[in-house]
């Protein structure tokens, strides 16, 4: 299937008149350590533009003043702060973790924690460093069926121990149905993998090739999940909407910051949605 328009106008609909914060969404996004907050905060960024009802961070406290400069929306719990940090995993509806959450012993440890008690009722997208500690620990997913991998290809070689020249569709897919999560491969060309489905995203340009891309998506990816039907159609659209707002800022833009890309989802989300 080739992403499209059509595919936005279909997932992104009109929010319901009686609703109110909770009726879009609990997400809870892991990552930041104290060399990459940035990451973390470029994910809460997208998932709070995306329209995420309730967002919280747990992140290194470092982080947490740049955190509310940046995203005053946005609630912020000490990723040192075990017992609070597992109450508002509990609360979630979707959880992120992985942009910039280094591969420390630490890290590893959160991962765990959140495979371990992650519900059969919870979403859960895993990116960035959690992918290579996940390839590294040789660790099991719970609910397979309820986790979206995001890897670009390198992560992805870690992963599945397919070398980059030879992640064809068919390697990519057999490995996706052993594994049994949704598979976000990123390149220049974005492909999803789920079952008998396969997604091929065309949008997208070289100015989007900057630091902060990938964690922009996930906090996308979050929030659809959030709010529309969680399959693998909402993920396909959180992706094809990243990029078909980059190929827009890079009319104008030599380079596609991903700041910018958050700033512009939520008139494009009005744009295509439907009744």
């Amino acid at each position: 299937m080739i992403l499209d328009e059509q595919l936005l106008r279909e997932v992104i609909t009109k929010r319901p008149k009686h609703s109110h914060k909770g009726t879009f969404g609990r997400v809870v996004l892991i990552g930041g350590n104290q060399q990459y907050g940035g990451a973390i905060i470029m994910s809460a960024l997208a998932a709070v533009n995306s329209g995420a009802g309730l967002t919280t961070v747990i992140t290194d406290k470092k982080n947490h003043g740049p955190l509310h400069v940046q995203l005053p929306e946005a609630m912020v719990v000490d990723w040192y702060d075990q017992a609070t940090c597992l109450t508002v995993i509990q609360q979630a509806d979707v959880l992120l973790i992985g942009p910039g959450l280094g591969t420390s012993t630490f890290s590893l440890g959160l991962l765990q924690m959140v495979l371990k008690v992650q519900t059969n009722q919870q979403w859960l997208v895993i990116d960035g460093s959690a992918l290579t500690l996940l390839a590294e620990a040789k660790l099991s997913l719970p609910y397979p069926e309820h986790t979206v991998l995001t890897p670009h290809q390198m992560e992805w070689q870690r992963l599945s121990g397919i070398a980059i020249a030879t992640q064809t569709d068919q390697l990519n897919q057999e490995k996706q149905h052993e594994l049994g999560a949704i598979l976000v491969v990123k390149s220049h060309q974005t492909t999803i993998y789920n079952k008998e489905n396969i997604y091929y995203n065309q949008a997208g340009s070289a100015a989007m090739a900057t630091g902060g891309t990938g964690d922009t998506l996930a906090g996308m990816i979050t929030a659809f999940l959030a709010q529309f039907p969680q399959n693998d159609h909402t993920v396909a659209a959180a992706v094809y909407l990243h990029s078909f707002i980059g190929d827009h800022l890079a009319q104008t833009h030599y380079v596609v910051l991903p700041t910018l890309i958050s700033q512009a989802i939520p008139q494009w989300m009005a744009h295509f949605c439907t009744e």
